[in-house]
């Protein structure tokens, strides 16, 4: 996958490489380009996007990812996989606007996290999303996310940890629903970033070999 040139701290989220392969091959597979298949919705298909998505499934037979990326670029939106520079320029914004408004506040606690994670390891990747910040090393081994105005939550993948756990640790059901966040811990102010939290996440980034 191509390096965008940024001096961001983030990384390129793995979906961009996906959504480039798939339009990449869109051509081959399909007999129609993106533009085309843009081009085609607009003129042939329903008018709202969710009828899209289905017409696109029942008609031409695309897969619930395929159907959706057309439908959202018909409709005028998507776009910010499709390219590093593209990702990279929305990720820093997805976190912005995590942090806006009564949220600002944790900010400082969101950025010390962000550097002790990254700290952790040289292959650790943070790719924000529109409400978390993920940390991958080869899958989502970690995530920070401000779930109230007053508290982030970092949620661990520990599905392969088979030792005790701290108190502290609150169980998410993740395991239950096979997502792979199992556990989280509750932060309110910097002070809590502690040597235990840093344990965990290099815990959970071994774990993820």
């Amino acid at each position: 996958m191509a390096k965008a040139k940024s001096k961001t701290i983030y990384d390129v989220h793995p979906g961009v490489e996906m959504v480039q392969k798939w339009v990449g091959e869109l051509k081959d597979k399909t007999g129609r380009t993106l533009e085309e298949w843009i081009a085609l919705v607009k003129k042939e298909g329903p008018k709202d996007e969710k009828s899209r998505r289905e017409w696109l499934k029942t008609k031409h037979k695309f897969g619930t990812n395929g159907a959706w990326w057309i439908a959202e670029r018909a409709d005028g939106k998507g776009g910010e996989e499709d390219s590093p520079e593209a990702y990279l320029k929305t990720a820093a914004r997805y976190v912005e606007e995590q942090y806006a408004g009564p949220k600002e506040k944790l900010r400082p606690v969101y950025n010390e996290l962000l550097t002790l994670a990254k700290s952790i390891g040289g292959d650790v990747k943070a790719c924000p999303c529109k409400t978390i910040v993920p940390l991958y090393r080869k899958h989502v081994f970690a995530q920070i996310k401000p779930t109230t105005n007053t508290r982030i939550d970092l949620g661990f993948a520990l599905t392969h940890y088979k030792g005790k756990l701290p108190k502290r640790f609150i169980d998410t059901g993740g395991l239950a629903k096979k997502d792979r966040i199992t556990h989280r811990i509750e932060i309110t102010a910097a002070e809590q970033i502690d040597g235990e939290v840093k344990k965990w996440l290099m815990t959970a980034y071994d774990l993820d070999m």
